[in-house]
């Protein structure tokens, strides 16, 4: 097998082309998964993939035009600022706003100046090659230019957050080598990281703990221990020379406090600010995978499976922000207390990288069902970034009825809909966290529906599609149609450049009981095994797979010391009712909940009927999360 990697390669295969052969040539590929003794499934690249989803491309076409909006001065204003050059231009304000008196006490705007540029460099590679827009990838190589021209220790020393932006510095540089052909981006990032040194602090230091003297309490807000997800995967991409990337991802991983009691089975969650303690999981995940830690890979497993047990039924998790101590009640107490459940598009990036590396490695589809119940019920249906910076920052689950409401129904319609409404807003930040994750997570759907390794396709997520690979001497088109979620069918359809054998492997969700397949109009066994179904055949132009996974409604509860407050699902998603006042149903009732319409349902609940909706068509109407289930 050549691992000779040409230009066209890096534009359309991306990271599968790269970082995979990369990483098998230099040797460091270690992560084996010790039980199935095989490497880890590959990535296809963002450029084998064109999505047909209505949805999906509404995200990604309103990142892209938000990014493009922004002109180059106005990126690089905080940078020049920050190490006293002339800044021309727009200030866009917001958190990426540079104020040398900014004050967290009082200050809406200078939180974290210039932290998503590295994400929307990042971003941009990676749509300049979903597209094929060049203009695209001329704007994240000139805008790297335009940072070069900047770097210095002074931007760190200034910076609240240095390790947090350094990290999207390392990313956007990456992807900007890996994606966007750019010659010079691993010598800015060189140049990067020794300008950065001197201001970090060496080793993963926990939120919270003071590191720098003298500094008011939001100079600890730094993340170094998510640091080492993207120092191993530049290390991957930069081969035997790659080391001293390697090692300082070793420094920073989070071992004595995080990943070494994780790794034991200790819960070590509770307390922990929610997104970043997530994303620095796949730090572990990257340990293993580059590394071959097995330590870290159980640590991964094992805190994936804590955060699954205290999660909301739409997959999102960390109210507020903190994840929370088993057994404490503050899940379930979050529906009466706040409107701040999930942060959308940072939770949901973390959740959807550590579930892909996951499933990559354990080829356990648990972790594909996890992944499409998080897009689905949270980013998927985010409201659009604006161009003035406006985004949407958390998912509101605040469903509870206060016990006084519960008991009393005579309670005034407006109390009701305060104890237990939500709705989707606006964050009052501008340009916050969230508006750097959300065009990285919408650009990362067209690498999350499908796996590959030598002879099989595994086929993770149901979104209209086609994909483009080769299979020994083939070429292979595969077009995926159907309207999953609203309906059970899904349909593959293959285009080969002439027959072949390889395995295709359905995801057969655990929700989906009584699931079947059709090759070309006749059944096929289906048997899953760790919630994959195989079917091994000789391909031809014209076969066509039809999978049907039954749907019917579940009642899904939160927490069992409460199990009267309970969600609606129906294959991935939530139904959300809409409503304000509390709604109390029987079980019978709402397992008789009907389809009124095209993506509406409605259920009998005691005072009327409720009509239900998946989040992506809430729009700005009040919806409950959880209902009151009874009998």
């Amino acid at each position: 097998m050549s691992f000779e990697i040409s230009r066209r390669d890096v534009l359309r295969g991306g990271a599968a082309a790269l970082v995979g052969g990369t990483l098998q040539r230099a040797g460091l590929a270690k992560g084996i998964d010790s039980a199935t003794n095989v490497r880890p499934l590959e990535e296809v690249g963002y450029g084998q993939v064109t999505l047909k989803s209505p949805l999906h491309l509404a995200q990604l076409e309103n990142a892209r035009s938000v990014l493009i909006g922004l002109s180059d001065d106005s990126l690089l204003m905080p940078f020049r600022k920050m190490v006293g050059q002339g800044a021309p231009g727009e200030d866009i304000g917001g958190w990426y706003q540079y104020r040398s008196d900014y004050d967290y006490k009082k200050d809406n705007a200078g939180l974290a100046p210039s932290a998503t540029f590295g994400q929307w460099v990042s971003a941009l590679s990676r749509m300049s090659v979903i597209t094929g827009d060049q203009s695209l990838r001329e704007r994240a190589v000139r805008l790297n230019r335009l940072y070069a021209q900047t770097i210095s220790t002074e931007y760190f020393a200034k910076n609240r957050f240095p390790a947090y932006c350094f990290d999207k510095l390392v990313c956007g540089l990456m992807d900007a080598h890996r994606l966007s052909g750019d010659t010079d981006a691993l010598d800015i990032l060189e140049r990067t990281r020794k300008a950065a040194l001197p201001e970090l602090p060496g080793h993963a230091v926990d939120r919270e703990v003071v590191w720098r003297q003298g500094k008011d309490v939001s100079w600890t807000w730094d993340e170094s221990y998510t640091l080492p997800e993207n120092l191993y995967l530049v290390s991957a991409q930069m081969g035997a020379e790659g080391s001293i990337y390697r090692e300082m991802a070793g420094d920073y991983l989070d071992d004595a406090t995080y990943f070494d009691p994780l790794a034991r089975g200790e819960n070590v969650l509770g307390g922990r600010h929610a997104y970043s303690y997530v994303n620095a999981l796949c730090s572990a995940m990257q340990a293993y995978v580059v590394g071959g830690s097995e330590k870290h890979l159980q640590a991964a497993k094992n805190a994936f499976d804590m955060l699954t047990s205290q999660s909301f039924a739409t997959g999102g998790w960390g109210p507020d922000e903190m994840l929370q101590t088993p057994g404490s009640g503050k899940v379930f107490a979050s529906l009466a207390k706040s409107h701040n459940s999930f942060e959308t598009p940072c939770g949901a990036y973390a959740h959807m990288k550590l579930t892909r590396y996951l499933l990559r490695c354990t080829r356990d589809g648990r972790y594909g069902d996890s992944m499409e119940r998080v897009m689905y019920n949270t980013v998927l249906g985010a409201m659009p970034l604006q161009p003035d910076g406006h985004a949407f920052y958390y998912s509101d689950y605040h469903s509870r009825p206060s016990a006084d409401v519960a008991e009393d129904p005579a309670k005034s319609s407006a109390s009701r809909a305060q104890a237990s409404a939500g709705e989707r807003v606006y964050s009052d930040h501008r340009w916050p966290c969230c508006s750097g994750t959300l065009p990285q997570v919408v650009a990362d759907y067209w690498i999350n529906g499908y796996f590959r390794e030598p002879g099989a396709l595994w086929v993770n997520l149901y979104v209209p599609s086609v994909l483009r690979w080769s299979e020994g001497e083939a070429s292979i088109e595969m077009e995926q149609s159907g309207t999953y979620p609203d309906t059970p069918e899904v349909h593959l359809s293959m285009k080969t450049s002439q027959p072949t054998g390889f395995s295709l492997k359905l995801r057969i969700p655990s929700w989906a009981d009584g699931a079947t397949v059709h090759v070309n109009g006749r059944s096929a066994p289906l048997k899953a095994v760790a919630g994959f179904a195989t079917i091994r055949r000789k391909w031809r132009t014209g076969d066509v797979v039809t999978l049907v996974l039954p749907m019917k409604p579940r009642i899904e509860v939160l927490d069992p010391a409460h199990p009267e407050t309970a969600a609606v699902m129906f294959g991935p998603r939530v139904l959300f009712a809409l409503a304000t006042d509390p709604v109390v149903i029987s079980k019978a009732n709402v397992l008789a909940v009907q389809q009124a319409g095209a993506g509406e349902w409605r259920m009998e609940a005691k005072h009327g009927s409720v009509n239900l909706v998946p989040f992506t068509s809430v729009g700005d109407r009040r919806y409950l999360t959880y209902i009151q289930v009874v009998g």
